[in-house]
């Protein structure tokens, strides 16, 4: 058994209410919390994905000390194999009981763990989350073995039943992905998923683009809007910034300040929290720097330039930019935080005549010299230093050009 044992039966057994709830603590996160009333009930304490969590173990004395923690056992492997014990207690009361260890929810959370380091933090996140609502609740309590194609077609017809077809498609993959792992592990033969790939329409025929304004009359008012917004500071800051970056708004919701040099008017952006896992460089113009420097104090201290509005210690969330846009009155069809990288592109290229290649870099596009080799971050720094002031000033005057 792991852990210490500090709590004795007859400890437990004499333990009377007291003006205030109170608790005895035993070894590997088992308390007995003994209420006013002189009820007693045990509790087990844990940190799963980063979070410390709490879960009933039962009532003295109808749960003795020995089941406690004969019960702590059971749920601390549980911790251990990548499982949610709360998740795992309600599905065993739904009857959807986790075979341990080969079901697909314990092999597709192994799997998703050993990701962590080869994609970014929003990709693993979404991972899961996909996982949770579309995949786990219809097979993750089966032996990954039993799984079979017609179960998957299941699947992924749910999910393209609610008209986002993208979205079966991309289940589609991470349940490949997961009977590829098990196969590999020796916990599979097959993966039935393969057998589906051509089930879902093509990739060109449902795609749809990023919304983004690409008519300088039409970006107007829309920087108007976002000059004159109302909302907290970090997210009118954010909307100000992110159409003069041209970085995506993942990469803008996890800038941290030790990356950035104001002083030096660079951002430098770390390999992990780009898409394709290369670092970046990106100029800051005067009026994003100055932006940046009316923010600071108001980030509280936060390691994030763009911290969440519930904790300085998290970045904020993936849809505070786009839930803005809806509430100044653009819809998602007009407008996307990911857009303006496609108004940038368009509009620096067919109206301000910037070479294509500095667009490119600048939007941590790969680009080939004349031998076929991919340029380094720094290349034409110099240059883009002077599109990004270029681009920052064109809006400017966009903004403020008389209606």
């Amino acid at each position: 058994m792991s852990g210490i044992n500090i709590l004795s039966a007859l400890q437990v057994q004499k333990s009377k209410p007291q003006e205030k709830d109170y608790r005895l603590y035993d070894g590997g996160g088992v308390s007995l919390l003994v209420k006013t009333t002189g009820a007693k009930w045990w509790r087990f304490s844990f940190t799963f994905d980063s979070v410390r969590k709490e879960l009933s173990l039962g009532v003295y004395p109808a749960v003795t000390l020995a089941d406690a923690r004969g019960k702590r056992e059971s749920y601390r492997k549980l911790v251990a194999a990548g499982v949610n014990p709360s998740t795992h207690r309600q599905a065993q009361r739904s009857g959807h009981v986790l075979s341990l260890p080969d079901s697909f929810e314990i092999i597709a959370r192994e799997w998703h763990a050993s990701r962590k380091e080869s994609i970014t933090a929003d990709h693993h996140a979404n991972l899961m989350t996909r996982l949770e609502k579309d995949i786990f609740p219809w097979v993750g309590s089966l032996p990954i073995h039993d799984i079979s194609a017609m179960m998957v077609k299941g699947i992924l017809d749910r999910v393209k039943a609610r008209g986002v077809v993208e979205t079966a498609r991309r289940c589609r993959v991470i349940m490949s992905q997961v009977f590829q792992y098990a196969v590999t592990t020796d916990r599979a033969t097959i993966d039935p998923a393969a057998a589906l790939k051509s089930y879902l329409p093509s990739v060109s025929s449902t795609r749809r683009h990023f919304s983004a304004v690409t008519e300088p009359k039409e970006l107007a008012p829309l920087l108007r809007a976002i000059a004159g917004y109302q909302g907290g500071d970090v997210t009118r800051c954010a909307l100000a910034v992110l159409p003069m970056l041209l970085v995506r708004p993942g990469e803008l919701r996890h800038a941290r300040w030790a990356d950035i040099d104001l002083d030096g008017a660079l951002w430098s952006i770390p390999a992990p929290q780009m898409k394709m896992k290369e670092p970046h460089m990106v100029p800051l113009s005067r009026q994003v720097v100055e932006i940046l420097k009316g923010l600071k104090p108001s980030t509280r201290g936060s390691i994030y330039c763009f911290p969440s509005t519930r904790s300085v210690t998290s970045c904020m969330s993936d849809n505070t930019i786009n839930a803005a846009f809806r509430r100044m009155g653009f819809e998602k069809e007009i407008v996307t935080g990911h857009g303006f990288r496609a108004t940038a592109r368009t509009i620096l290229d067919e109206v301000l005549g910037v070479r294509v290649e500095h667009i490119e870099h600048q939007l941590s596009h790969v680009v080939r010299d004349p031998l076929g080799r991919a340029y380094n971050r720094t290349a034409h720094l110099e240059a883009r230093r002077v599109m990004m002031q270029q681009w920052a000033d064109y809006l400017q005057e966009l903004a403020t050009a008389a209606s």
